[in-house]
């Protein structure tokens, strides 16, 4: 039995690794895909207007037409790169204050959801599971009209406060607290913490995982936000970075160079939180779809 066993273990050995190998390869052309248009776009960035327009986007690296006038005359202190600042600081404010309010309200609906039985439970979760099903344009105008009803328009908060209780979110926190098991919530009350010190000194950071991945994603999905805030916003100095670079594209001429240059500088505050916050993010991801 031994020798027959030892015998089939060189082909199983060979077999994993050729799997291995194919995904590998796989997963390499997929990264080859997802980041070509990210190198293109770095490449574009230091050539200047007219290249774009004549070739457009590609990867020849033709380094006697790159230079780094784009970026300098966003960093040269005009007219345009003080705006530009202006949008950068405008969205990451914004960006800032919608991850920690919506991280911290969709746990605490998440963890009463999960953690508590009460009447009614399952259908308050559906209808928050519901919401996900209805397209943000048709909620685009009642929501309008509610922010003007609450006199919120060309505010900050009127762009904040429609996404904090973002349905994803708080199934995400859900399906991840549910692989925590609920005696440590009795071992809490047996040492005499209050409901409230159980959720934020217990189960708030062994969470940490969720929160880190959640972060990432709230911090993308607030960044790139456009369509809400230009609906909002009235104030050019109150715009934030997408509609700033959106207002360089007029019918009076197209600063394609400055648009694609502020863009790559863009992507910087999201490439730093996923640095920030990488070591947890596949952590909290696998575990958070592991049970249902």
């Amino acid at each position: 039995m031994n020798k027959t066993v030892s015998s089939l273990k060189p082909g199983v050995s060979m077999k994993r690794k050729i799997g291995s190998l194919l995904a590998t390869a796989w997963f390499a052309f997929l990264g080859c895909i997802v980041i070509f248009p990210v190198f293109a776009g770095l490449l574009a960035s230091f050539r200047p207007g007219t290249e774009l327009i004549r070739k457009g986007l590609s990867i020849n690296l033709d380094v006697s037409t790159m230079t780094l006038g784009n970026y300098t005359y966003l960093f040269s202190g005009n007219a345009d790169s003080v705006k530009y600042f202006n949008w950068f600081k405008n969205s990451m404010v914004l960006t800032l204050v919608t991850v920690a309010l919506t991280l911290m309200i969709c746990f605490f609906i998440a963890y009463g959801l999960t953690m508590y039985d009460f009447k009614l439970k399952n259908l308050l979760f559906f209808l928050v599971i519901a919401t996900m099903m209805v397209p943000f344009e048709i909620l685009m105008l009642p929501l309008y009209q509610e922010m003007i009803s609450l006199k919120l328009i060309d505010s900050a908060a009127g762009v904040i406060l429609p996404g904090l209780c973002a349905a994803s979110t708080i199934f995400f926190f859900r399906q991840y607290l549910t692989t925590m098991p609920k005696e440590l919530l009795d071992a809490g009350r047996i040492d005499g913490a209050t409901e409230y010190g159980i959720c934020v000194k217990i189960m708030l950071p062994i969470t940490k995982p969720a929160f880190a991945a959640m972060a990432i994603l709230c911090a993308m999905g607030s960044w790139n936000n456009m369509l809400w805030p230009m609906l909002v916003f009235r104030s050019a100095d109150k715009f934030t970075l997408p509609i700033g670079l959106n207002t360089l594209l007029t019918p009076y001429g197209n600063n394609y160079d400055v648009l694609i240059a502020g863009s790559m500088f863009g992507i910087i505050p999201i490439f730093v939180i996923f640095l920030m916050f990488q070591s947890y993010f596949i952590d909290g991801m696998t575990t958070g779809a592991v049970k249902g």
